[in-house]
């Protein structure tokens, strides 16, 4: 669809890996900035953080005429939670904690309408541009839009990951490795074998069912590469924000090898200051 361009994201994965950053913070001008710096999608986040609806939904809209994808994970994988998020026609729903087949069943029906063996309710506002478009084509849309993207974060998804993977309808899953890690006693520990292992074979079974693998990727790009990830999350905004708040203070305080100078007319510092270096 346009309004959330998602086929601008599928062309992009068909070449490349294509990145993105999650966004936490309420001000949709955070999500305008990252479309400009030209991240591929936005995951806008509900599970964590203080955002509203109506962030979400300013959010969402900030994305609309940029090549940027907005993707929503969902506060918790039930039923309501999905209906709220889903009429804003986000390019993809992602639900975390998706643990069983059962669960990935009924997500994939929160997102579908009854005639598509779904039980999503009729609301489209926002999908069928407030009544712009013909109601016939919104809903052969919804038959494929938003993707359905669960979450694999846990142990309990690991060893039911066959089963998940054989649900129909699921388009990509997004693995979470900081809450898989946790869940086996290894927090953050990535390059573990036992965890690194288990990355490697999430993604080999998701790729060889033909299912679009993304991930919270963090830098480290190469690894997920080799993987076959086709979409990772780099950051948080509050994280590069913090880190280039630190990067930019770090290399402002390099200054502070210099001390004021107390001659007026200073010959090599525009500043009228001078380190010990300093010819007057």
């Amino acid at each position: 669809m346009k309004i959330n361009n998602l086929e601008i994201f599928k062309n992009t994965i068909k070449s490349r890996m294509a990145f993105g950053t999650c966004i936490s913070l309420h001000d949709a001008t955070i999500s305008e900035i990252a479309a400009d710096a030209g991240f591929d999608f936005c995951w806008i986040d509900m599970e964590h953080g203080v955002m509203s609806d109506t962030d979400l939904m300013h959010h969402v809209m900030a994305l609309r005429g940029t090549n940027c994808a907005p993707f929503v994970r969902v506060a918790d994988n039930t039923h309501t939670r999905i209906k709220k998020v889903i009429d804003l026609a986000p390019a993809g729903i992602i639900v975390p904690m998706v643990n069983t087949a059962e669960e990935a069943r009924k997500v994939v029906q929160a997102c579908r309408f009854p005639m598509d063996g779904g039980s999503r309710g009729y609301g489209p506002r926002r999908g069928y541009m407030y009544g712009n478009m013909p109601a016939s084509d919104f809903l052969e849309l919804s038959k494929y839009e938003p993707w359905i993207i669960p979450q694999i974060e846990h142990i309990d998804a690991f060893r039911n990951l066959d089963e998940i993977l054989n649900v129909e309808g699921i388009d990509s899953i997004c693995i979470g490795p900081y809450d898989l890690s946790c869940s086996v006693n290894k927090p953050g520990m990535l390059n573990d074998p036992e965890v690194s292992d288990m990355l490697d074979e999430i993604c080999q079974k998701a790729r060889a069912k033909g299912i679009v693998v993304g991930a919270f990727g963090g830098h480290d790009y190469e690894t997920w590469k080799r993987r076959g990830a086709d979409w990772i999350s780099l950051s948080f905004d509050e994280a590069a924000l913090s880190n280039s708040y630190r990067a930019m203070l770090a290399e402002a305080r390099k200054v502070n090898k210099y001390t004021t100078c107390s001659v007026s007319e200073c010959k090599s510092c525009a500043f009228q200051q001078h380190c010990s270096d300093s010819k007057i």
